[in-house]
């Protein structure tokens, strides 16, 4: 019963512990996002392009566009919305795992009982 409250409590710490991550891993992209759009706008800018030009050229957004795909993938994996490795497929690839181990030490006991091993 300790043993089971024990692991609840553990695996919840870890679940906080992704999310934590996750959430950082969002403030960063922001934070960062925003002073390299402002100084990519801001030299644009000097060089003659007028504001609007300057923002929705693609050197603006290119950063944006694929560090998000990255946090994307992250928010994902952290929320639960895994559409290709989905909790049922993880689940179902710890089983075969682990009945591969159980065989593994099923065939090596039998090999130990055909020399009296008992």
């Amino acid at each position: 019963m300790e043993t089971n409250r024990r692991e609840k409590k553990k695996r919840a710490r870890e679940r906080v512990e992704e999310l934590k991550g996750f959430y950082i891993h969002l403030m960063v992209y922001v934070l960062v996002n925003l002073f390299i759009m402002g100084v990519s706008i801001y030299a644009r800018m000097n060089e003659g392009d007028s504001f609007v030009s300057a923002f929705f050229s693609f050197g603006t957004f290119a950063t944006p566009f694929f560090w998000g795909i990255g946090l994307a993938g992250h928010a994902s994996k952290v929320l639960g919305f895994n559409f290709i490795f989905g909790k049922n497929w993880e689940e179902r690839q710890i089983q075969k795992y682990m009945d591969a181990d159980r065989k593994e030490v099923e065939k090596y006991k039998q090999l130990g009982d055909g020399y009296g091993n008992r």
